[in-house]
């Protein structure tokens, strides 16, 4: 549902891409395709924001920035009031895909720009549509802005509970927000506690358990806990002449390129093997090519898994940051009767993905990643955790406190 809102997009501000024609939507830190988006606020980091168009036709696009809360909610203020300078802008970086079976072209936009940059901390979503119509939107990405305020120590470590010891990571922390000013730290202040950066599994409503000495103690036994998991899967398209290990066959049919990978197979019950994965992160590049960004082809990426169980709850999905972690019906597994397999189809940019299957119940929101992949302490995952302040002076949230720490500690 896409409510307007002065221009803007949607009441929840999602990753979304709306127009089919626009594929392989990125945005991190510029030069560094593994970064999530934030920068610091009056820094001079810059953010990367680039999206193939299939178009046969040129499009015009243009941009613009709008604040949200801490729920991705639109925030109140007005547009005058976050934004220095123009409140929208053309982006006119783009080339031409070279030597591809599927002809696109890619558009870059390095941002903040000197006319158009944030001017206070908190989550933006970026909006880009044509024709410098606000309301003919083709996509909307997520980034945040930090204004740091305060100080995060953290520790990861097994769940202090016996019967989660083997399967849970325990993410305690303590704020230490010094001389800021905070009249009530159980309602003025806003955690979000990720784990490599998911948004399906994100925890939201943790409240200080103590609070002394201009410090905010979170010391829980579970309210902090996540599942473990387990080492993300990956495949390895960077060549089509030459086949990785994951994958099985590599056809050409109709200026088409299918990549069929081996069958994969549960890890529910399995013991823990220590894997190299980069976090469900993914990493666009052509083997043969000089420039991938223009010179790398799409594939029909065919994925199978083997599972004896058919869950009556709710249906199994593919995620990873490749699908925005989105519960999204593109990445649904559908039951194959005639192979006895799970299916999937999904076209990808050619390159290095991570990926694993979850469990998606259909009486609530929640997903489950140890139905089908299991869950091991030993696991080594990122954990992101956001500190978000509303003043009482001010009618808006602002992100104040930022710290990315890790379970390699096993």
């Amino acid at each position: 549902l896409f409510l307007l809102k002065n221009g803007a997009v949607s009441q929840i501000q999602e990753n979304k891409i709306i127009n089919k024609n626009i594929h392989t939507v990125l945005l991190h830190l510029e030069g560094d395709p593994l970064s999530y988006p934030i920068i610091k606020l009056n820094s001079l980091d810059k953010l990367q924001l680039s999206f193939d168009d299939f178009n046969d036709e040129f499009q015009e696009y243009y941009y613009s920035i709008y604040h949200c809360n801490s729920d991705w909610t639109l925030s109140d203020l007005m547009q005058s009031e976050y934004i220095d300078g123009f409140f929208e802008n053309k982006i006119s970086d783009y080339e031409y895909s070279f030597n591809t079976l599927i002809n696109y072209k890619n558009y870059k936009l390095i941002f903040p720009e000197q006319i158009l940059k944030p001017k206070l901390s908190g989550n933006y979503i970026i909006s880009v549509f044509t024709n410098n119509n606000p309301e003919e939107i083709v996509l909307q990405k997520r980034f945040k802005i930090l204004d740091e305020k305060i100080s995060i120590n953290a520790k990861v470590k097994r769940s202090t509970l016996i019967n989660k010891r083997l399967y849970n990571h325990e993410i305690d922390f303590n704020i230490d927000y010094g001389n800021l000013y905070i009249p009530n730290p159980y309602s003025d202040i806003k955690i979000i506690l990720k784990q490599n950066n998911r948004e399906d599994n994100d925890i939201t409503n943790l409240k200080p358990l103590f609070v002394k000495q201009n410090q905010l103690i979170y010391d829980y036994e579970e309210e902090n806990t996540f599942e473990a998991g387990n080492e993300f899967r990956y495949f390895d398209t960077k060549s089509t002449r030459y086949h990785s290990e994951k994958i099985k066959e590599v056809s050409f049919d109709n200026n088409e390129i299918n990549v069929e990978l081996f069958t994969d197979v549960s890890k529910t019950f399995d013991e823990f093997i220590t894997l190299g994965d980069i976090n469900g992160n993914f990493i666009i590049n052509k083997q043969e090519a000089w420039n991938s960004e223009i010179e790398a082809d799409y594939v029909n990426v065919y994925f199978s898994l083997l599972e004896n169980r058919r869950p009556s709850n709710g249906d199994i999905y593919i995620i990873g940051r490749f699908s925005d972690w989105d519960i999204n019906e593109k990445y649904k597994l559908n039951w194959n009767e005639k192979t006895r397999k799970y299916e999937c189809k999904i076209l990808l940019k050619q390159g290095f993905y991570n990926y694993l299957y979850v469990l998606k119940e259909n009486n609530n929101n929640k997903t489950n990643s140890s139905y089908i992949e299991g869950s091991h302490y030993q696991v080594n995952n990122d954990y992101y955790i956001y500190v978000y302040f509303k003043d009482i002076g001010n009618n808006y949230e602002q992100l104040i406190g930022y710290l990315k720490t890790s379970s390699n500690l096993f």
